[in-house]
């Protein structure tokens, strides 16, 4: 299984032979939707919250006496059923919404989530990119790239447009993306399936680094070949 690599001007520079098990993995849908739904519910932060009636001020007091008076039974003014009074089955910030992910689960749902863009011809592999920081060269890179076939829509997708898997952490080349709103930069080792199906393309920079970072998650091999 080859592919065509880059350089950031868009021109062919050689070919990359990738993994099947990385590469070549049938799609899952279950697989992938259990592993980003765990995922999302692991990084969520619970933020509403709600008093339940022993948390409320007030109430300490019975309203009326029990019986006697024609109404009905009442204990307390801070009863969910009151104005004033607590909440019954509401939010609360102390809920824990964490679900446990199997290694191997993640790893494969990466794989397939891999495996189904290279299909669509969604990743491009670009040997190398060198930035010096400014936006204007971000711009001009993703110009150039977008001459490549399949990939127009880097230079017109307003959002979501392309995740770049970095294989090293470069400030220039961070900083030369930072403030476009359909861009976004990560280490390719910190790839994860969430991120990965945000994004329409995947810019894969140093092929063979980044490829082995992913193999490794599996106990594969950690080189591909040039």
């Amino acid at each position: 299984m080859e592919a065509t690599v880059y350089n950031q001007k868009g021109e062919k520079k050689g070919v990359v032979t990738l993994p099947e098990a990385v590469f070549g993995v049938l799609w899952n849908g279950d697989l992938v939707h259990q592993v980003m739904t765990a995922m999302e519910a692991n990084a969520r932060t619970p933020i509403a919250h709600t008093k339940n009636r022993g948390e409320v001020s007030g109430g300490g007091k019975k309203p009326w006496r029990q019986k006697g008076t024609g109404r009905a039974r009442h204990g307390s003014t801070r009863s969910p059923i009151w104005v004033g009074g607590g909440v019954a089955h509401g939010p609360r910030n102390d809920k824990n919404y964490n679900q446990k992910i199997n290694k191997k689960m993640r790893a494969k749902a990466l794989y397939t989530a891999l495996s189904q863009k290279f299909r669509d011809n969604e990743i491009l592999f670009v040997d190398e990119l060198s930035l010096g920081g400014r936006a204007k060269e971000g711009k001009q890179v993703l110009s150039d790239l977008a001459k490549v076939k399949g990939f127009e829509m880097l230079a017109t997708k307003e959002t979501n447009a392309a995740l770049i898997a970095l294989d090293a952490d470069v400030v220039g080349t961070t900083r030369g993306f930072q403030n476009f709103r359909n861009v976004m930069t990560m280490l390719a080792m910190d790839m994860n399936p969430v991120r990965l199906l945000t994004y329409k393309y995947l810019i894969v920079t140093n092929p063979e680094k980044s490829v082995a970072a992913w193999s490794a998650r599996m106990g594969g091999k950690k080189s591909v070949n040039t």
